[in-house]
């Protein structure tokens, strides 16, 4: 899911169908092993306005199609999952760790709880795990032929807080060099995470760049101004404040052994209608 919608059995890519069955699944997959209600998938399929006459019977072909897929190339033969009818709608059985999208999200689970005890190197290491499943957009496939599901756009957005805590993770462990070309990318395509830019302005900071760290401040605010009319955040204006001070605590040094430095970062400040 984490790229184009894929069914694997073995090392073989299943045959999914057509349209309406792929994004059919992939809705499905979405809330694995939760019971979707059939007007929550008509819904999905189509908008109100230009749902066809037929359309509860083209739903129920994708899901006939799809069963018979599924247990063609059952767990027997390598492709865990079972599509069953389950009132008011259907649900897709699976075991969340053959789905990358719920790997994904156990990795970040288990990645975030080692970042707030102090492990960083460990959350380093399953935060990158989690990041290493994306082999491109969610359901890019489907996004290509117009499927427009809040919940894509949640997930996506995941991944850029995701990519945040990872970030975060290398710094605390004083890789401030190694992560200051991705911090720039991240920022340069999302001018409006708070979160990005602090994590930038401390890599540069630590990397003897005051002044370039400083200018990463000027051009966030000056961008929250211009696009939303707001300043920027308090955590991110107190950062701006300990690196014109010069402050200590931004020193990875300045941490006691065993623990991480300080890490000033803001949540995202997100336009209307984004994360």
């Amino acid at each position: 899911m984490l790229g184009p919608l894929e069914v694997l059995s073995g090392e073989q890519s299943l045959p999914l169908g057509g349209v309406k069955q792929r994004a059919t699944l992939g809705y499905l997959l979405l809330q694995a092993n939760q019971v979707v209600p059939t007007s929550q998938l008509l819904s999905a399929l189509w908008s109100t306005d230009n749902a066809p006459a037929t359309a509860r019977k083209i739903l129920q072909n994708a899901v006939w199609g799809l069963r018979g897929m599924l247990s063609e190339h059952g767990p027997a033969a390598g492709a865990a999952g079972e599509l069953v009818t389950r009132a008011p709608g259907y649900m897709i059985r699976v075991d969340p760790d053959r789905v990358d999208l719920h790997l994904f999200r156990r990795r970040v689970s288990e990645g975030r709880a080692r970042l707030s005890a102090g492990a960083q190197h460990e959350a380093v290491r399953l935060l990158g795990e989690a990041l290493d499943l994306w082999r491109g957009p969610v359901l890019a496939d489907l996004v290509e032929t117009g499927t427009m599901w809040p919940e894509l756009t949640a997930v996506q957005n995941s991944r850029l807080d995701v990519l945040e805590d990872y970030l975060e993770a290398k710094l605390r462990c004083g890789e401030h060099y190694a992560v200051l070309g991705e911090l720039e990318t991240t920022v340069e395509a999302e001018p409006l995470r708070e979160r990005s830019s602090g994590l930038l302005m401390l890599a540069l900071y630590r990397c003897g760049r005051q002044v370039d760290a400083l200018s990463v401040y000027n051009r966030i605010r000056a961008t929250l101004v211009e696009d939303l009319g707001l300043e920027p955040g308090h955590e991110l204006r107190r950062l701006q404040q300990a690196i014109l001070a010069q402050d200590q605590t931004l020193d990875l040094a300045s941490a006691p052994l065993g623990t991480a430095a300080p890490v000033p970062a803001a949540p995202a400040a997100q336009p209307p209608g984004r994360e």
